[in-house]
């Protein structure tokens, strides 16, 4: 079994790394952050390995931070957060890579936020303390807030300013919810904690107040996700950040929402998570998710505007994944959102990097380009063709697990999100077309440089996962399924 101690160190060996950053000669900044992120992601691997696929936490650690209060540091990981983690660890060095020749200016206080921001993102997704989840949910706003404020477009600080409301507006209102959670399971059972494991222990029937404290953790996650009606943050932040940024958002940080609908929302609220119509409501918003964020992405004329709305309909099938609650659907969920940090991340990659080149994202400044960058051409239609799910891609797998394990418990929804994977097909595969396959018909282009060297360090990587997903998905599912299928148990108990 691997040692306690590796998650402790998974969180702090980036922060250390950012205040090394700062301290060090800018020149050497960006070679410095590429060596922490690739030391985080060594010491992060073998987990994969020594995980052991079963129900329960491990490399569980839990240590009295502020006792009197009821606050420990208490962190581990199962089947579902996992891989979340060593998702995590897999893009931030890609994203340091893929940043060399994009930040120009200020790159001491670039790479030390994006390092900052790993020690926040891992943070969330280990915490098994309630304290310690919203510390660390709260620490992941701020770098964001500042790569996006300083480094993005034209439109940075409105996007920056927007990101940051609507985020904040929602972990308040589940900080109240935690607050009022340890309150009265602490006057319930005279212990007075934010463990999540007590609290869960301790819960019983909460009656009305139930509804209040569900909703308050749904909005808060529901906007991170984001869920439709609350993703027009989305668009604006992934346009105006940078492209590590658009990544990292894309990669990880949307998945914050999921996950605390899985580790938190639902096990801690079951009763109201699984109401009829609470079910029903959020089943239409994921569809509404999957349909509406297709239809807007096909008239986008900003191909990473495109993409950002593509997130708001993948991650619309792992809300419908996670409601439908079979075993087939959750594990189709959490594919999904690995499924969707690695291609989408990739496309975000492809398109910073064409931009560099041309200094436009919009689809009409292109044309034709493959004649003129073949290896750019390829890598994009491969990545493309994850994201809407073709067979022998990672796409595939975890949308036709939602659609299976749906079609169980909601059949017409299964039939109606199977519809937004014939959306998706339409607004890539007529993007590729008009960027890469029509004339050449504009000067501009006919001199483009190809993938470099160091952007197919970052992009092969990303292949390597799309192929190994889509033509091998069984270590991941062995290693997920007692988690999911505990999941289940619990919510269902």
């Amino acid at each position: 079994m691997y040692e306690p101690w590796v998650l402790t160190a998974l969180l702090a060996w980036p922060a250390v790394g950012a205040l090394a950053v700062l301290l060090a000669p800018a020149r050497w900044a960006k070679h410095l952050a590429l060596g922490v992120a690739l030391i985080e992601f060594a010491i992060s691997v073998p987990m994969w390995w020594t995980f052991v696929p079963q129900a329960g936490m491990q490399f569980r650690l839990d240590a009295p931070w502020m006792p009197t209060w009821g606050i420990h540091y208490t962190v581990g990981v199962d089947g579902i957060s996992l891989f979340l983690v060593l998702l995590t660890t897999f893009l931030v060095p890609l994203s340091v890579l893929g940043s060399y020749s994009a930040i120009a200016t200020r790159e001491r206080g670039y790479y030390a936020l994006l390092l900052l921001l790993t020690s926040g993102m891992i943070g969330v997704f280990v915490a098994l303390d309630l304290f310690l989840f919203y510390v660390m949910w709260e620490v992941m706003l701020i770098p964001m807030y500042f790569i996006i404020g300083v480094w993005g477009g034209e439109g940075r600080l409105y996007a920056a300013i927007k990101f940051f409301i609507y985020t904040m507006l929602g972990s308040l209102l589940m900080l109240v919810a935690i607050l009022a959670l340890v309150l009265v399971v602490g006057r319930r059972t005279g212990i007075y904690t934010f463990s999540y494991e007590q609290l869960m222990a301790g819960l019983g029937n909460l009656g009305p107040l139930a509804y209040w404290l569900f909703a308050a953790f749904f909005l808060a996650f529901a906007i991170k996700v984001p869920v439709f009606p609350f993703h027009t943050w989305l668009p604006d932040a992934h346009t105006e950040a940078p492209t590590a940024g658009s990544v990292i958002l894309a990669g990880v940080l949307l998945k914050m929402g999921t996950y605390g609908f899985l580790r938190f929302a639902f096990p801690l609220f079951p009763a109201v998570a699984l109401h009829p119509a609470i079910q029903a409501g959020i089943v239409v918003l994921s569809l509404v998710g999957i349909i509406y964020g297709g239809l807007v992405a096909m008239v986008q004329p900003d191909f990473k505007r495109l993409i950002a709305y593509s997130s708001v309909a993948h991650l619309g099938f792992v809300m419908l994944g996670i409601w439908a609650l079979t075993l087939q659907s959750v594990q189709g969920a959490l594919l999904v959102m690995i499924n969707h940090g690695i291609s989408t991340g990739a496309l975000f990659f492809l398109v910073g990097m064409i931009y560099e080149r041309r200094h436009s994202r919009l689809i009409e400044a292109y044309g034709g380009i493959a004649r003129v960058v073949p290896m750019f051409a390829a890598v994009l239609t491969v990545v493309s063709l994850s994201a809407i799910g073709l067979p022998g891609t990672n796409g595939f797998v975890g949308e036709l697990l939602v659609l299976l394990g749906a079609f169980q418990t909601h059949p017409v929804a299964a039939i109606v999100a199977a519809s937004g994977v014939i959306v998706a097909a339409a607004y890539l595969l007529w993007a590729l077309q008009r960027v890469i396959y029509n004339p050449l018909d504009k000067k501009e282009n006919e001199t483009l440089l190809d993938l470099t060297p160091r952007e197919l360090a970052v992009l092969v990587p990303l292949l390597a996962c799309i192929v190994w997903l889509g033509v091998y998905p069984k270590p991941f599912l062995e290693r997920m399924e007692p988690a999911a299928q505990h999941f289940i148990d619990t919510v269902k108990r």
